[in-house]
């Protein structure tokens, strides 16, 4: 069962060329932020482009029952009524992320430092992901939670009374983590330091110097030091949402392997921390280019062409990239499939803990499929078969995993027979037209019995 009604099967074929304009929706991770961080601000925050994927409107709705006036008005324009740092109401009900492993450690950062309570849970996916990497830096403000044996949801926090700013290191690479913690540094006097050995996307210290925090950020030898000041009034502003990288990938990867491709895919944000899936794409010989490059809301942005690439070479991934492309990894396993030669992953154990092993949930389909691959606990290979040479014809398993499920149905627009996804209903928690946008470019997506 998908944590989101009856499994939904779906099927990918072949088809012909990919061609048209990819109005991929707005950025997840940029949607996330700007809902929590005009709750915190006093005044209207009102967003343009928002996400309106599930993910983003459990975010929404849990921003509602900590005391914020969130207001949707069409077309993906939000306006949300902040109550200020500090200001979070307690909840009368349990909190549900529903899938969101990004909203769900956001939110409990935004509250940590408030004397309130809060009960968090959501599907079973999110329930059996680790939360202790965010509840311990949390308890170092003075903030407690208690919840399944393994640090696991449902979960509950009381926030700190008294909370005292941090220096935290964070111990592996995870925006979520330090957003958490700079987040709860927020409401805590004085200056919370974070400390990165390797940078992650970086949107929250963006966003909150917009919003008009004190923050800076500097490179030293212990690594990238982010300290914010406490208790700041943050202004409320307009923010308008940059496509999302992470969407982007999936009609990027299918132009490069169905032969005759070529797509356009417009105002895609290339945030240097986000971005490095593309540059990846290009070192293997994809033919990908960057026009109208430009900055909107702080952000680097610019329209991504894609067109088929008959001669992909595999590559080793620089493991110093990971942080930066780590939700990519899936649909860049499927381009490597067609690739010749050996494409090599490192550096890659947080994809163990995401909604799912995607390690394991991509090598077993891939193999499924006619690919060899190899894995260990934070590696993985794919060797390729080269273009027109990859078997397809397996049923494949989404394990509730919207990245794993677009990324086989991918797969099946280019391999020799038809690919099938056990599950295609959690692809709604990031990206809602995923079907009938790549159906609308030429793909070939079928719900079972449709």
């Amino acid at each position: 069962m998908s944590g989101h009604g009856d499994p939904i099967p779906m099927t990918s074929s072949a088809c012909g060329p990919l061609t048209g304009t990819a109005e991929v929706p707005g950025d997840k991770s940029i949607s996330h932020r700007s809902l929590i961080l005009g709750a915190l601000s006093v005044g209207e925050t009102t967003i343009e482009g928002l996400l309106e994927g599930q993910d983003v409107l459990d975010t929404a709705k849990a921003m509602r029952a900590f005391g914020a006036e969130v207001t949707e008005h069409g077309g993906g324009r939000w306006s949300v009524q902040g109550v200020g740092v500090g200001g979070f109401a307690e909840p009368s009900q349990v909190i549900d992320c529903g899938n969101s492993g990004t909203g769900v450690r956001l939110i409990m950062g935004a509250m940590a430092t408030s004397p309130i309570t809060a009960t968090f849970t959501g599907d079973a996916s999110l329930n059996g992901r680790p939360m202790a990497r965010v509840t311990d830096p949390l308890a170092l403000f003075g903030c407690a939670a208690v919840g399944r044996s393994g640090g696991r949801l449902p979960m509950t926090l009381v926030g700190a009374r008294e909370p005292v700013p941090v220096r935290y290191t964070v111990p592996v690479p995870s925006a979520q983590v330090k957003s958490a913690v700079l987040l709860a540094g927020l409401n805590a006097p004085g200056k919370t330091v974070v400390i990165e050995a390797e940078a992650t996307r970086d949107h929250t210290e963006r966003m909150l110097a917009g919003f008009g925090a004190e923050i800076t950020v500097e490179e030293k030898d212990e690594g990238r030091v982010i300290t914010l000041t406490g208790q700041p009034e943050l202004c409320p502003q307009h923010i308008e949402v940059p496509r999302d990288t992470s969407s982007a990938a999936f009609p990027v990867c299918a132009a490069l392997v169905v032969p005759g491709s070529d797509v356009l895919v417009p105002g895609i944000g290339l945030n240097p921390t986000r971005a490095g899936l593309f540059t990846t794409l290009r070192e293997m010989g994809a033919d990908l280019t960057y026009e109208n490059e430009r900055e909107e809301g702080g952000e680097p942005v610019a329209d991504l062409r894609a067109r088929f690439s008959p001669n992909l070479k595999g590559i080793e991934v620089p493991p110093e990239r990971a942080a930066s492309m780590i939700d990519e990894y899936p649909v860049l396993s499927v381009v490597a499939a067609f690739a010749e030669g050996l494409t090599v992953m490192r550096g890659v154990k947080e994809l163990r803990v995401k909604e799912s092993d995607r390690i394991e949930a991509m090598a077993t389909g891939l193999r499924a499929n006619g690919i060899d691959v190899e894995d260990g606990p934070d590696w993985w290979t794919v060797t390729g078969k080269g273009h027109g040479n990859v078997p397809g014809g397996a049923l494949v398993a989404s394990h509730l995993d919207h990245r794993i499920a677009m990324s086989f149905l991918i797969l099946g627009m280019a391999s020799q027979e038809s690919v099938r996804v056990d599950d295609g209903g959690p692809i709604a928690t990031s990206f809602p037209i995923f079907e009938p946008l790549m159906q609308g470019l030429g793909a070939r997506i079928a719900r079972a019995g449709a």
